[in-house]
């Protein structure tokens, strides 16, 4: 089963780690600023200070990621694309033994992937997809201060879910360290 933390390559770019690495978390109260900094996972020069995306294939997200494209291509950075997979919780249960509850995979990254790394319109930007598992907010604000992007771009929420649950372009706003910038 793939790390939900894993980085998925594309475009020439490898961003790998062993799905039993655990992410060290950087302390900001350190006393020793280079301690904190080497607890960060290393990435490629040409994607810090990048733009940030969040892409699931819907068509919001399509306009935000052609925003972001446009964005990354005028600041002569890279673009971090990042898909928040879908975890569909499962229980486990063996006869005696407590149940567990396993992280099954919806496997659209890598359908997404494949759509990106055959889409034109990327070939301009150095770009990367980032596959992650979780809270979409809470992800899309880690990969930015992981890369320290300059701004992440999302697309607007429409729907009844949007209405009960608040939108992430919303909740993201209120809690994000970095711009945010919503795409109707």
């Amino acid at each position: 089963m793939k790390d939900h933390n894993a980085e998925t390559a594309m475009a020439g770019h490898e961003f790998s780690e062993p799905a039993d690495r655990k992410r060290p978390v950087a302390d900001p109260t350190a006393a020793d600023p280079l301690a904190a900094a080497e607890s960060r996972p290393s990435c490629d020069p040409a994607f810090r200070h990048g733009v940030v995306v969040g892409f699931d294939g819907s068509t919001s997200s399509e306009r935000a990621l052609a925003y972001a494209i446009g964005m990354a291509h005028r600041s002569r950075s890279g673009l971090i694309i990042v898909h928040v997979a879908n975890r569909l919780p499962t229980t486990v249960w063996a006869g005696c033994e407590p149940p567990v509850f396993v992280d099954v995979p919806d496997h659209r990254t890598e359908v997404l992937g494949l759509e990106l790394a055959c889409a034109d319109y990327l070939a301009e930007v150095p770009w990367i997809l980032v596959e992650r598992g979780g809270d979409i907010c809470h992800e899309l604000e880690e990969v930015g201060r992981e890369y320290e992007a300059d701004a992440i771009v999302v697309g607007s929420t429409h729907g009844i879910v949007g209405r009960i649950f608040g939108s992430v372009a919303g909740r993201l706003a209120k809690r994000a360290q970095r711009p945010v910038i919503v795409i109707p």
